[in-house]
């Protein structure tokens, strides 16, 4: 008994300080939770930040420039090729004065392969489109950033209203316990009554202790998103729960999804699925290199002549049917992953939907009523009880009931804007996303 009592007065003791750290941060200045002080966060700077700082979204814009300088080398021209060559050197003979007098056969070729069955247009396209498919990729990126750090921020928006719900039930235990303690000597309530009291205060410091590591957690992974590691334990956000508004479901559903930049994505690498099996059927087609030449024969009459010549490769052995029949295949994974990511997009928008209408109903029911009934019973049941009309089984259970109505209340209120930000970014067309 002695223990549980001692813990009990740990616990009080933990309640003054905390209003104690308060009140030294109101003369100074200084925020208690933080010396350093805290990181207030908008959701507007959070998408700044976001924006720029991400590491994914720097990779989907490192990944767009190496699709840039893919193409740059796709349409590029084949280059020509110089050769030069010496015949008809004579070791035991090499002859007196300069090289260029020497008695060999010096020979200089020019050559130029010209491909044939417009395969640079089609290189040139397919990585076009490609280039294209990736800054698609981009704007999708950020689609799913943003959509994820809207459920990051309103995670933790929760979490700090679960530690102030927290705080403020561990202070009003702290006020109960110290009255328990002089109506139990005055003889005003039994024993047992103080017990419940006790253990339910300790529980409510074990509530605080575990919404704190929640929030620092959440702070943790928010920071990581926005590459704000050094405030990884001090963001702090401020913005208020959004609205219920409605998104109205759009009408042209199939118009939507086809604007949509995962769906644009996956149809360009459909189109440029096609320009490479046209580039591999073009293979077929021979390419010739045409060269020409000079050569030169000292100590001839005629010490110079040009050669012309012309080479084209005999398809005897193969003829390119694997690469013909590896483009194919390619263009039916393009369209199967085209189909599996509307599929995807349509699933998604009906969900967002079903997700919103849901959450929007249980924060009307919780704003309307629940929290309001809660709150009333909270507030009657502590009268009652400083008056000696009701028991402490009833008052306690009366505290229980608040605080998971509040916490469910704040939950529904995160659920609702986690909602709203999955319905936009389940809408969010190409251009949205840019």
């Amino acid at each position: 008994m002695a223990e549980r009592e001692n813990m009990t007065a740990v616990v009080a003791a933990r309640w003054l300080c905390g209003i104690v750290a308060r009140m030294l941060a109101a003369v100074t200045g200084a925020p208690a939770a933080d010396i350093a002080g805290p990181r207030a966060l908008a959701f507007g700077e959070a998408t700044e930040l976001l924006l720029r700082d991400n590491r994914d979204i720097r990779l989907a814009r490192n990944a767009v420039e190496a699709a840039v300088a893919t193409q740059v080398s796709a349409r590029a021209r084949p280059n020509p090729s110089l050769s030069a060559g010496a015949t008809a050197i004579d070791p035991a003979h090499p002859g007196a004065g300069s090289l260029w007098n020497k008695p060999l056969d010096a020979v200089v070729q020019l050559s130029q392969l010209i491909e044939r069955g417009d395969k640079r247009t089609f290189r040139d396209q397919g990585a076009g489109l490609l280039v294209e498919a990736v800054r698609d990729d981009l704007a999708d990126t950020i689609r799913v950033q943003v959509r994820t750090l809207a459920v990051s921020y309103f995670d933790l928006m929760r979490a700090q209203e679960k530690v102030r719900i927290a705080e403020d039930t561990l202070g009003l235990f702290a006020r109960t316990v110290a009255a328990a303690r002089l109506r139990l000597k005055a003889g005003d309530i039994a024993q047992s009554d103080r017990s419940r009291i006790n253990v339910d205060a300790l529980r409510a410091e074990n509530d605080r202790r575990q919404a704190e590591a929640e929030r620092d957690r959440l702070r943790a992974d928010l920071a990581l998103q926005l590459g704000l590691e050094a405030a990884s334990t001090s963001l702090v956000t401020v913005d208020a729960w959004p609205a219920a508004d409605d998104i109205a479901f759009p009408a042209d559903l199939d118009g939507l999804i086809s604007r949509r930049a995962d769906v644009q994505a996956a149809t360009r690498r459909v189109e440029a699925a096609d320009r490479f099996r046209s580039l591999a059927r073009s293979l077929r087609t021979r390419d010739v290199t045409i060269a020409a030449q000079v050569e030169r024969y000292p100590g001839q009459a005629h010490a110079n002549t040009v050669g012309f010549g012309v080479s084209v490769p005999l398809f005897l052995n193969y003829n390119f049917d694997g690469e013909i029949r590896r483009s194919e295949v390619d263009r039916d994974a393009a369209q199967e992953n085209l189909a599996r990511v509307r599929a995807t997009a349509m699933t998604e928008i009906r969900q967002a939907w079903t997700d919103l209408a849901a959450a929007r109903d249980r924060v009307l029911r919780y704003d309307q009523s629940l929290l309001g009934e809660a709150t009333h019973a909270a507030e009657a049941a502590e009268f009652a009880y400083r008056n000696g009309a009701l028991g402490v089984i009833d008052l306690l259970d009366a505290r229980r009931i608040l605080v998971a109505t509040e916490v469910d209340a704040i939950t529904a209120q995160a659920d609702l804007g986690k909602a709203i930000a999955a319905g936009r970014a389940a809408l969010a067309s190409e251009e949205a996303g840019q």
